[in-house]
């Protein structure tokens, strides 16, 4: 355990669950989570069939691909590259398989035309906000398959801008509390400058601004924090809120959505009841 952690063992008389610091307030976590990190959590923790996890290897493959494209095949030199790595080995990707889609973003592969990201935005039923990432190498399909796919699932397509207003770019930091005491884990975070973290049972979930994620990551690695992940994510600034029965239903189409090829990740600005996500992961 780094000496930063052993230092907070004398801070904890206050016993905080959440900090923010645009307030510079230590909150209980219900008072801030707005649940997406949990949300995504159980996500990743349900089973993946076979099926899917075709579609899933597609879909970091691509990740890796434009990753290489973007910023060179060292990871050492390329922190998204580094952590596209780090996730396609946390699923269990092939080591063939990853170093096929980084040769491909460097000009080395055959397979497939050039990457490139896009993001879309939309609404879901009640007005909810969509942001979709998506990685394609065809605009014209991508943005047919997730055009046809909002309508079927009652939901629009919308123009740009209409909705990206509403979120902000952060990074975002997963560490597995695993017989770290998760209250030090959060201070060391604070102290290295993370505007918001918050804990579950098992993980501490720490926010930077998008420039210090890799800063953050690095340092928060250093005093021996088990990263399990290290992305930019987009925030709401103004989160929405929703009886369960009708935000159970935004989150079946955000699921439909980011079941599409072409789709990386959809972010929504609704705010999900603990009631909800107990049932999510049940």
């Amino acid at each position: 355990m780094g000496a930063r952690f052993l230092d907070h063992a004398l801070r904890r008389a206050v016993r905080p669950l959440s900090y923010t610091r645009e307030t510079g307030e230590l909150l209980d976590a219900a008072t801030l989570m707005a649940g997406h990190s949990k949300w995504a959590q159980i996500k990743r923790q349900k089973a993946v069939t076979d099926a899917k996890r075709g579609q899933l290897f597609t879909k970091l493959g691509r990740d890796l691909t434009i990753a290489a494209q973007q910023g060179g095949a060292d990871p050492a030199g390329n922190f998204r590259l580094e952590q596209a790595i780090a996730k396609a080995k946390a699923a269990n990707m092939p080591k063939h398989n990853i170093e096929r889609a980084v040769q491909r973003g460097v000009g080395g592969g055959s397979d497939g035309g050039q990457l490139e990201e896009l993001l879309y935005e939309g609404y879901a039923v009640d007005g909810a906000g969509l942001l979709i990432e998506v990685v394609t190498d065809n605009r014209n399909r991508s943005v047919a398959e997730v055009r046809n796919a909002l309508n079927r699932l009652g939901g629009t397509l919308a123009a740009s801008g209409a909705v990206a207003w509403q979120f902000e770019t952060r990074g975002a930091i997963e560490i597995r509390i695993d017989g770290h005491d998760p209250e030090d884990l959060e201070l060391a975070a604070i102290d290295l400058g993370a505007i918001d973290v918050e804990h579950t049972d098992d993980s501490v979930f720490v926010y930077t601004d998008a420039t210090d994620l890799a800063r953050v990551k690095t340092e928060l690695a250093a005093e021996g924090a088990e990263i399990t992940s290290a992305e930019l994510t987009k925030s709401p600034t103004t989160p929405m809120t929703l009886a369960d029965d009708r935000a159970a239903r935004v989150l079946a189409i955000v699921d439909s959505i980011e079941d599409l090829d072409d789709v990386r990740r959809v972010h929504t600005n609704l705010e999900l009841s603990d009631s909800l996500l107990e049932r999510i992961g049940a």
